[in-house]
């Protein structure tokens, strides 16, 4: 008897301890199943889900994939379960996202055999018409191919109809933000200490803003930091690429408030170089930026810096920075000359 691919049923319950995720699902014997998923809302959804999918990894293993299968069921039930897990949390968020709304969307009900390239890329030029950016509308078309091909290791499919999708010329491309030299010094002038690092260290080093509150004393090294870890959305992940993890070299001014910060700090042997209120864990990335940063930032005239975005203080001149530090570096035998 064939056994078809299951996507099993997530709910939240309450239990003597509180909320939890339960999943259900059967196994290879059409018996009901059910695991405790982990607290709600210590546990997100995304994450329950991923874990749901582990657990009927191994009965999933062996189900047989109609061709007859829907754009949207593969989509469910294979693509979705096998990306997660390779994805990162914050790659999970936007993707399934926009997966879901754009591609399943449209296409829900289509045979994955009957699906051909001039209506996928109709579908992009639409998307492009309709005012999305260029990375959304990029992103779909990149989505396009990887699930075609994954149906083609399935056996579903014998050509991949997205291969040659293109971006749509006409699609909208918007123009980074940036701080002038100018603003980088006024909101260098308005911030306290321990923000004015932060900034410094997003402005002059290049890192991410989880880099930056992920940081603890053990791997800050005189000049230099080792970027091994970072935060996303409270919790303690690994830096977002491969590449990501690296050692970071500081400038002068930049080590110089390091070592004013450290002489306030309550903990700069191991503990964390941003820490809140209870010194257990880093202090919240946006509460950081809502309390301390926006209001100095508003006062000084850089109001269009209001919102919770990190990115103008990222791409103000980090590759010149790092151009002109390497530069010192060569030049002094090892000493940081750069702002």
């Amino acid at each position: 008897m064939r056994r078809r691919h299951q996507k099993g049923s997530l709910q939240k319950r309450k239990r003597a301890t509180g909320w939890a995720w339960i999943g259900m699902w059967r196994d290879a014997h059409g018996r009901r199943l059910s695991r405790n998923l982990g607290k709600y809302p210590v546990v997100s959804k995304a994450e329950a889900q991923a874990r749901l999918e582990g657990e009927m990894a191994e009965v999933n293993q062996g189900a047989e994939i109609s061709p007859e299968t829907t754009f949207g069921d593969f989509v469910r039930n294979v693509h979705l379960p096998f990306c997660r897990r390779k994805w990162k949390a914050s790659t999970a968020s936007t993707s399934v996202q926009r997966i879901k709304f754009h591609l399943v969307t449209e296409f829900d009900s289509i045979e994955l055999r009957k699906m051909r390239r001039d209506p996928l890329q109709d579908f992009l030029d639409r998307k492009a018409r309709s005012g999305l950016s260029f990375s959304v509308v990029d992103h779909l078309r990149w989505d396009l191919r990887a699930i075609c091909e994954l149906a083609i290791e399935e056996g579903l499919i014998d050509r991949n109809p997205a291969k040659s999708l293109y971006t749509p010329n006409m699609v909208a491309q918007a123009s980074k933000r940036v701080m002038t030299e100018g603003e980088v010094t006024k909101c260098l002038l308005v911030l306290d200490l321990r923000e004015r690092l932060i900034a410094r260290l997003a402005i002059f080093a290049g890192m991410r803003p989880g880099e930056i509150f992920g940081l603890k004393w053990e791997y800050v090294k005189g000049d230099s930091a080792e970027i091994v870890q970072r935060v996303y959305k409270g919790k303690i992940d690994s830096p977002k690429t491969r590449r990501s993890v690296r050692t970071e070299a500081f400038t002068p001014k930049v080590i110089a408030e390091i070592e004013a910060w450290r002489q306030v700090s309550v903990d700069s042997a191991n503990g964390w170089v941003f820490p809140s209120e209870r010194l257990t864990t880093p202090v919240s990335v946006d509460n950081c930026w809502r309390r301390h940063f926006e209001p100095r930032l508003r006062s000084v005239g850089l109001a269009r810096y209001g919102s919770c975005e990190w990115h103008p203080f990222q791409y103000r001149e980090a590759s010149e920075c790092r151009r002109r530090l390497c530069e010192s570096l060569r030049l002094s035998g090892g000493v940081a000359g750069a702002s």
